[in-house]
């Protein structure tokens, strides 16, 4: 079978790291691959090193001039089966899954589209996951909540919408004395630090980290938690803005700062809590499963597809959006019992271990695909 994946984004996030995770496994089980996205993209440059065909445009181009890269898109679409595209946010007039599906239906071709979404955008329009009805497409989603959503409100028939989760790499998220080692030795804290909590991600607003300065803040202004640190381990648009608020706020010996890095296993295994303050636009991040198969215990707030995974007392706590007194009231509470703490982190690896194994959801998502 022939697999297309559209990747409209130069970032790096953990969509696009799935993207290439996925191209990798289906490479490697026989299957033909081809990946559409910018031109020097993340996702272009891992996905041709492994070996897929990769067509490329002008991310900022095409926005002005779609018609210019219709050739590019179509050819690259025309021998692939499926078409994956992730439903981002629309550039001005441009949509990466009407231009798709528009690509298709012009061309004449058989490929079948499917918008892959895992996050809720109530200003999304309906044609963002079902484009034309001439174009044979079926909605991927990666939470029961996304699922839902789009039946209720956007009338898509429940029969064209495919619930998969995306799980996490098991197996490379499991802690060991020798990695736990290697943690400390990357990532050097002021003595005694504790509670380390981890921000792990793209910086950026819809993000929240800014709660997490506040509720740090509030914390040590009423003398609770005295050795308190965080990492905010990514990169992104909001730095030099958290950078300064830390300064601002006094918290330069709490907050710490360090580059993305491709194996955030050993952020893992250097943090207590994962902090995930998000404010909006939220699926089921990967950050949050992989933190939970090494056993991390996780504080969030109540978004989307979230509770799905993170159960409120059990595997972590969750919070309203927005919310600093919540946040900061969680982090001193999974942090005031030891055993509690480490009953969340075992709850959560056994979590993974049993629902969550990407082995097992990169081969339901073959086998989908495979059946269309």
């Amino acid at each position: 079978m022939h697999i297309g994946f559209i990747e409209d984004t130069p970032l790096r996030g953990g969509t696009q790291i799935w993207v290439t995770e996925a191209v990798r496994d289906f490479i490697a089980k026989g299957e033909a691959v081809t990946v559409l996205a910018p031109t020097d993209s993340f996702v272009a440059e891992d996905c041709r090193e492994a070996g897929a065909r990769v067509c490329t445009y002008d991310y900022d181009r095409i926005v002005d001039n779609p018609d210019e890269f219709k050739t590019i898109w179509t050819e690259a679409l025309e021998p692939c089966a499926v078409a994956v595209t992730t439903v981002h946010p629309p550039r001005g007039d441009f949509h990466c899954v009407m231009f798709a599906g528009e690509c298709i239906k012009d061309g004449g071709l058989n490929t079948i589209l499917m918008p892959k979404t895992g996050s809720i955008v109530p200003w999304y329009k309906r044609e963002y996951y079902m484009p034309f009805p001439e174009v044979n497409t079926h909605v991927i989603c990666i939470t029961k909540f996304t699922r839902q959503y789009l039946i209720d409100d956007y009338k898509i028939p429940a029969d064209k919408i495919e619930l998969i989760y995306q799980g996490t790499e098991v197996d490379r998220f499991t802690s060991t004395p020798e990695s736990k080692t290697e943690a400390v030795k990357r990532y050097p804290l002021t003595p005694n630090a504790g509670p380390v909590l981890g921000s792990i991600g793209a910086i950026e607003n819809r993000k929240g980290q800014i709660i997490l300065l506040q509720a740090v803040k509030r914390l040590l202004d009423n003398d609770k938690l005295p050795d308190i640190q965080v990492m905010f381990v990514g990169e992104g648009p909001d730095e030099a803005m958290l950078k300064a608020v830390t300064k601002v706020y006094g918290l330069e010996e709490h907050i710490s700062f360090f580059p993305f890095t491709s194996e955030p296993n050993f952020v893992f295994d250097r943090i207590d809590i994962l902090a995930f303050p998000s404010l909006y636009k939220e699926g089921l991040p990967n950050v949050l499963l992989e933190a939970m198969s090494m056993k991390v215990p996780v504080i969030s707030t109540d978004l989307a597809g979230i509770p799905e995974v993170v159960f409120d007392g059990e595997t972590g706590f969750l919070t309203d959006p927005g919310n600093i007194e919540q946040f900061s009231d969680a982090i001193e509470k999974v942090w005031e019992n030891a055993e509690t703490c480490q009953q969340m982190g075992n709850k959560a690896r056994q979590l993974m271990q049993d629902e969550m194994d990407k082995k097992n959801q990169f081969e339901t998502f073959r086998k989908f695909f495979n059946a269309q």
